[in-house]
């Protein structure tokens, strides 16, 4: 089997997805997703101009020889556009081998350890009535995990509350917006959020947390410390991670669990991390991380230090890579965790796909392949339109992480 053709779909079905299709000249073909929040189309044109010319007249079989070809081949290694462009033929291609070989991807991983991903929800509100409410609705639906977010008193906007009642979308057509940010307001009210939590929905519930990059090494272990209490399942990125012994000054404070990784590109990221114990678990998304190939070495080699998966989920992330993260964790032994924020009706439309929810858990279905096609003339209606992730200030205008 050979590839014959490899071309780009980009579209915008209420959000911005860039997605490969691989063909052979034995009729089967693949798809990978490449998109990437906010840069979508430097991603296309890595693709369009440096990758596609090099895969025609390969083996889509031999998945590590070209992964390791676009890879090392071009010299100039990582980031999140170079590793997007990789994961999204190396995803391609695991589709074109089950299909082929008439199995789904996670077989071809070594198999189920499992009988479902158990996933968790994002539940959000303006205050903390309205999160309460929100995660209560959640678990109505059978979630058994949900990530909680509040809007900050006296913060405009918070990070992960939507505006007029909309689902939560951070990418906004147009130029960057920006939003305000408190440490202060911050740390004094993230406990009463979990307190009151935890009193509306008891000891059982998993609840998550997501600081996003925002704090001090310092103020993360004040957080910690003061979350203790409400045995959160993780706190996820509680500071920027590119100074990984600040994880280590956080350990010494609190027990809660750390999760990171979500903007990390390679195993070199998070390498420290893992190997000193500094994280409990591994949030490299699939689709940024490279694909599939180097995300199964990620995930054995956290596996020796006791860390476990939790990958990237959101909206920003095609079909297409919440399947290959569902494959990889059915199959991986310390798999933790998969985010799940639901696409919309649309999107769905344009990509359907097998795999379901069903009581809190997710599977990714028996289709041979992935399990996710795209409906080309539904995503023709949907041209590309420019979006942008915020950007934050603290409230004396200083520029910080958002």
């Amino acid at each position: 089997m050979k590839i014959v053709a490899a071309r780009l779909i980009v579209c915008s079905p209420g959000r911005n997805f860039v997605t490969l299709r691989v063909d052979t000249d034995e009729g089967v073909s693949g798809l990978g997703d490449a998109t990437l929040n906010g840069r979508e189309l430097a991603v296309a044109s890595y693709l369009e101009d440096h990758v596609i010319p090099c895969l025609i007249g390969r083996n889509p079989a031999q998945t590590e020889e070209v992964w390791q070809y676009l890879y090392r081949g071009a010299y100039w290694r990582r980031g999140p556009i170079t590793m997007t462009a990789i994961a999204a033929v190396d995803m391609a291609l695991w589709d074109i081998k089950g299909k082929a070989l008439n199995t789904p991807v996670y077989n071809l991983l070594g198999g189920a350890s499992r009988h479902g991903c158990l996933v968790y929800a994002h539940a959000n509100g303006a205050d903390i009535a309205e999160t309460i409410d929100s995660v209560q609705k959640h678990v109505a639906e059978g979630y058994l995990a949900v990530r909680a977010q509040a809007g900050v008193p006296g913060i405009a906007s918070s990070y992960g509350v939507p505006k007029g009642g909309k689902p939560y979308e951070p990418a906004e057509r147009g130029l960057p917006s920006e939003s305000l940010w408190s440490t202060e307001r911050y740390l004094n009210f993230a406990p009463k959020l979990f307190e009151e939590l935890r009193k509306a929905a008891g000891e059982n519930l998993h609840l998550l947390h997501d600081v996003h990059h925002r704090l001090t090494p310092i103020e993360a272990a004040r957080l910690g410390k003061s979350l203790e209490p409400y045995h959160l399942f993780w706190m996820e990125d509680p500071v920027p991670a590119e100074l990984q012994d600040g994880f280590a000054l956080i350990r010494s404070h609190t027990t809660v669990p750390l999760a990171t990784g979500e903007v990390f590109n390679t195993i070199w990221d998070c390498k420290e991390l893992i190997e000193r114990q500094l994280i409990d678990y591994i949030r490299m998304a699939v689709v940024h991380g490279g694909g599939i190939t180097p995300a199964r070495k990620v995930a054995d080699f956290a596996a020796l230090y006791h860390v476990r998966t939790g990958y990237h989920g959101a909206t920003d992330l095609s079909p297409v890579t919440m399947a290959a993260a569902l494959h990889l964790g059915l199959a991986v032994h310390n798999f933790g965790i998969q985010e799940h924020m639901p696409h919309s009706g649309l999107v769905d439309e344009v990509f359907p796909h097998e795999y379901r929810f069903e009581a809190g858990y997710m599977h990714p279905g028996e289709k041979p392949g992935l399990g996710v096609e795209i409906d080309e003339s539904r995503a023709a209606r949907y041209p590309y339109q420019r979006a942008y992730l915020p950007i934050a200030r603290k409230l004396d205008g200083t520029l910080t992480d958002w």
